[in-house]
Order: structure tokens, then sequence, then C-alpha cells
């Protein structure tokens, strides 16, 4: 992605982890967690789907909260080709998960990879006794964040700036930001 990044990042919140539904891949494609030798494919997933490069070791792999059950792929075959993390992060609450880096070969779309990598990371969350879930994304992630929307987030929007740019988000998926949104 060549896009500018606004800060901060947009904040959307699942209230609710018990009610999530299960994983379903197209035939094909298979869910699994983290193995080592998986950095590689990580960081060119991260790499075409966000357009920076992040090294797996440095971005993953070090964090005090790392552990192989918590980064998710949906493989073709082998081969991983959309990943998520089910994280945490301690500013969020002790009862929240941080959803983290999901992307996907953009050759893949259309698939409901990121719906699926993102579901199994959250079952994830749930199953290490988060109750509640939140992630942080970009104004120009459109898909993604229509994907989130599916999944039962909901955009946090404090301020009339982030009003104002959830609003366009909503604009460019032609859906109408107010209430309850």
């Amino acid at each position: 992605m060549t896009e500018d990044r606004k800060l901060p990042q947009l904040v959307m919140r699942r209230p609710a982890l018990s009610d999530l539904p299960e994983v379903v891949l197209p035939e094909n494609l298979q869910l699994r967690h983290f193995k080592p030798g998986d950095e590689d494919q990580w960081e060119s997933i991260v790499d075409q789907a966000f357009g920076w490069q992040r090294n797996f070791q440095q971005h993953m792999s070090s964090h005090p909260y790392f552990k192989p059950e918590r980064v998710w792929f949906v493989c073709d075959g082998e081969t991983p080709i959309a990943t998520a993390g089910a994280w945490y992060k301690p500013e969020w609450g002790e009862a929240c998960g941080y959803l983290h880096m999901v992307g996907a070969y953009s050759w893949y779309a259309g698939q409901g990879l990121g719906y699926a990598v993102s579901l199994a990371a959250m079952l994830q969350m749930r199953e290490d006794g988060r109750q509640e879930v939140v992630l942080e994304t970009d104004d120009f992630r459109i898909p993604a964040i229509k994907t989130y929307l599916k999944l039962g987030f909901h955009p946090e929007a404090g301020t009339a700036e982030l009003q104002e740019r959830w609003r366009h988000v909503y604009r460019s998926l032609r859906l109408t930001f107010g209430e309850g949104s």
C-alpha cells in the first residue's frame, strides 16, 4: 500500500467473543497456526498486504505475548496465503484481545480469507480467556474494514475528527455512519 496513513489509526471493537461462528473455508484451503519455517511467508504476506516490510522475529516472535498458536494462517496446500494474530496489548485491558496483522495475498481476494483467519484468531483469543476484541486499522483499508464489520466489529469514534474519518470510510462502503455504527 502506498496510501498515506493517518494517525491515530481507526479503532474497532467487538464487545463479545462468546457468540463467534465456526470457521468455514473453501474446500481446497486449510487453517493452521504458525510453525517454524513460516517466517518468510508471514513477511511476504505482510509486505504484499500492507506495503511495508516487517521482520517476523523483530515484530512478532520477540514479543512477550508470542506463542505459535496465536499466529494463524490460511494455507493453500502447505503455503500460507493469509495471516492474523491473536494478540494482547495491556493498554486495552486484561479481558480484551487484540486482532493483529491481518493480511492476505491480493490474488486470493474475494474468497473470505481475511474473515476466516480473523475468526480463527478471535476463537484463539476466546480460548485464551479474552472476552472482547479490539483492532486498529487504516482509513484506506476499505476491504478489511468491510470484513471487520461482517465479523461484528463497531467503530470507536470519540472525537469529531474520528467521526468525520469514519463517515468518509462508510461512504466508501456505501453505508451510513451514525449512532449504533
